[in-house]
């Protein structure tokens, strides 16, 4: 099981590439055949590639993320952080509470995103 720490730093890499990585770099956090849920509820995405292609929709966007706070258990963590991504029109900002399951060698074997149409606050933008 990775440590305690180790999914900490995975965590907080994650949420740093959210804010300047590509979809190649965050993809590269998951194991080969792990899931995501985001959000719960919605398309569950699987394998790699599929989850690299799903975050390489942030890679032409500019967007900032900042990690709240974070409590992991055993091979699992549980984090809430802000996302705000700014478009040419408006800015969106969502507060939403990942869960992340890790392997052995602590890659992101699941993840699952809670959060829903009313935690999405749009502003005008600059």
């Amino acid at each position: 099981m990775p440590s305690t720490a180790q999914i900490a730093a995975t965590v907080a890499e994650y949420v740093s590439l959210l804010g300047k990585g590509t979809g190649k770099e965050i993809g590269a956090l998951y194991d080969e055949s792990a899931t995501l849920e985001d959000p719960v509820g919605g398309e569950v995405r699987t394998g790699r590639a599929d989850i690299t292609t799903f975050y390489s929709a942030l890679d032409n966007v500019t967007t900032a993320a900042e990690l709240i706070t974070c409590r992991v258990s055993g091979n699992s963590a549980a984090f809430h952080m802000r996302v705000v991504t700014t478009l040419p029109d408006r800015i969106v900002t969502i507060e939403p509470i990942d869960v992340m399951t890790f392997n052995n060698e602590g890659l992101i074997t699941s993840m699952r995103a809670y959060w829903g149409p009313a935690d999405v606050i749009t502003t005008q933008g600059e």
